[in-house]
């Protein structure tokens, strides 16, 4: 197929989750067979935090406007297989309703953000999705899977929508030997209805267990938070550095915005990166966490401090190994970009059979 993506960003992973999604999915892409143009906005906060300017596996261009946008590339959207917009795209609501206008093939809008989107349709705000852009795309893929789905096709209207969760490219997130620095590490940016849990998972217990090692790495923490000495703290860490920071964890903390964890069957692209580099996890819980990693098995969850506390103090070598051993498993079989483009392709399938979607490449 013939794709084009309208994305937040695929050169600069700072203060999004949005790059290394899009990354995963189009080298996936890439692997069956696909050809990928990737339109971005230029924007200063991204422009000085490129940490991947120039993407091997697609071709990447940055557009100042949506002028810009509809002056030089009408023709590259009007020939296109399928055309996906995604979620906090700015513009999103007049470039949606331009794509749907000028494309002739498939039209998709990929959620990454479905429960934070859904809560900003209920009280009107329509950064990016408004109530009648909807129904105009062929496809709806969701970043949040179980009952959202049908929620999405029943109360909004979407004409087809579909799970699509984020992934992993394993040839960037693997095991490495290494002495662990840190007993629970963290890699988010700031959010306001996260942090009570990462206060709750982390901080909590680095006052209470003065001996262990922490760390909180991302962008945007206020400069109130008053951090316990054992936590060490980095503004932004690049995807060149992602590996290293697992490999260096005995356990990585995943914590959930709360419109997520109402929402429930919505993974962190994080969940994915740890698990395929075989650090164990240590998560909040919420509804549809089993149908991604099997508790206790492949991850383990905690609601309290003490309980966080537990899990990192009396958690054996051999137990930790375990546990990760199954998530990589698990991460390798189900949770990989190859496997995202697969289903993506089914989905097409299913709405326009005449499309090609054959690809000789091998699962890498």
């Amino acid at each position: 197929m013939n794709i084009v993506i309208l994305g937040l960003s695929i050169t600069s992973s700072w203060g999004n989750g949005h790059a290394t999604t899009y990354r995963s999915l189009i080298r996936g892409l890439q692997q069956r067979g696909h050809e990928v143009l990737f339109l971005e906005r230029d924007v200063p906060w991204y422009a000085a935090n490129r940490d991947l300017p120039h993407p091997p596996y697609c071709r990447t261009v940055l557009y100042s406007s949506f002028g810009d946008l509809t002056a030089h590339y009408r023709d590259a959207v009007a020939a296109a297989d399928l055309v996906i917009t995604g979620s906090y795209v700015p513009d999103g609501v007049s470039i949606g309703h331009w794509v749907c206008d000028t494309a002739r093939g498939l039209t998709a809008f990929y959620d990454i953000d479905t429960p934070v989107t859904l809560a900003k349709l209920a009280r009107s705000d329509f950064e990016y999705l408004t109530p009648d852009l909807i129904p105009r795309y062929h496809l709806y893929l969701s970043f949040c899977g179980g009952p959202t789905v049908r929620q999405l096709e029943q109360q909004h209207g979407a004409q087809c929508a579909r799970v699509l969760y984020c992934s992993v490219d394993p040839a960037h997130y693997y095991p490495e030997t290494a002495t662990p620095r840190w007993d629970l590490a963290y890699l988010g940016t700031y959010s306001e209805d996260r942090q009570p849990a990462l206060d709750r998972l982390l901080l909590e217990p680095a006052r209470r267990w003065p001996d262990g090692r922490f760390f909180v790495a991302g962008p945007m923490y206020p400069g109130s938070i008053v951090w316990p000495n054992n936590v060490h703290t980095q503004a932004h860490l690049p995807p060149a550095e992602h590996r290293a920071f697992y490999n260096a964890q005995r356990f990585t903390l995943n914590v959930t915005r709360a419109d997520m964890i109402a929402a429930g069957w919505s993974p962190s692209v994080r969940l994915f990166e740890a698990a395929a580099c075989a650090t164990p996890i240590l998560s909040d819980s919420w509804p549809g966490l089993e149908m991604v990693f099997e508790p206790r098995q492949e991850i383990r969850t905690a609601q309290s401090s003490e309980e966080a506390l537990d899990t990192l103090r009396h958690s054996s070598e051999a137990d930790r190994a375990c546990l990760a051993s199954r998530a990589r498993a698990r991460v390798l079989r189900c949770h990989t970009g190859y496997h995202r483009a697969a289903e993506l392709e089914h989905y097409c399938r299913d709405l326009a059979p005449t499309l090609v979607y054959a690809s000789s490449s091998p699962m890498q």
